[in-house]
């Protein structure tokens, strides 16, 4: 396994003077629909997978649920756990959570979480038991939106020696 770089070692041929994004950067944005997923089970909502030798930031990501939509004060989401997922293990400081942090189509808070090379992101959506007569979410939906460029100092062969 390489040693992740800081975002301002990530070369490229020219980077961006407000945020040091390279110009060259490619923009990724996945999302879905589904059913709720029932308490033990779980859905992947958006899923993006880095390449080997690119580096690359999650930007940002938004929730929706069919009780959200119908009344924007149901924020909290009892019976649907969320995560964002790094190779499988929660994705610091995204951990768990049961409400929604960035509703669809707001635009809401962006992000820049570094992404390790290689890295498999997933946003999840996980089925939680709740005490009866807690109405239940039956629409789910996740979005995850970033960027990703090639870092020639995971592939430059001269430098490391290979």
């Amino acid at each position: 396994m390489r040693d992740v770089q800081a975002i301002s070692e990530c070369s490229s041929s020219a980077v961006c003077v407000s945020c040091a994004i390279p110009l060259d950067a490619r923009v990724f944005d996945q999302s879905s629909f589904s059913v709720a997923p029932d308490p033990g089970a779980e859905v992947v909502l958006a899923r993006f997978a880095l390449r080997p030798e690119y580096c690359g930031v999650l930007e940002y990501f938004s929730q929706y649920t069919d009780a959200w939509a119908t009344n924007p004060l149901e924020v909290e989401t009892p019976d649907i756990e969320w995560s964002i997922l790094a190779n499988r293990r929660p994705l610091d400081p995204y951990l768990r959570w049961t409400h929604i942090l960035n509703p669809w189509g707001y635009g809401s808070f962006g992000i820049r979480l570094r992404l390790d090379e290689s890295v498999l992101l997933e946003f999840v959506a996980r089925g939680i038991n709740v005490p009866p007569g807690t109405t239940r979410v039956e629409k789910v939906g996740g979005r995850l939106v970033g960027r990703y460029w090639y870092n020639p100092a995971y592939g430059d062969v001269a430098r490391h020696g290979r």
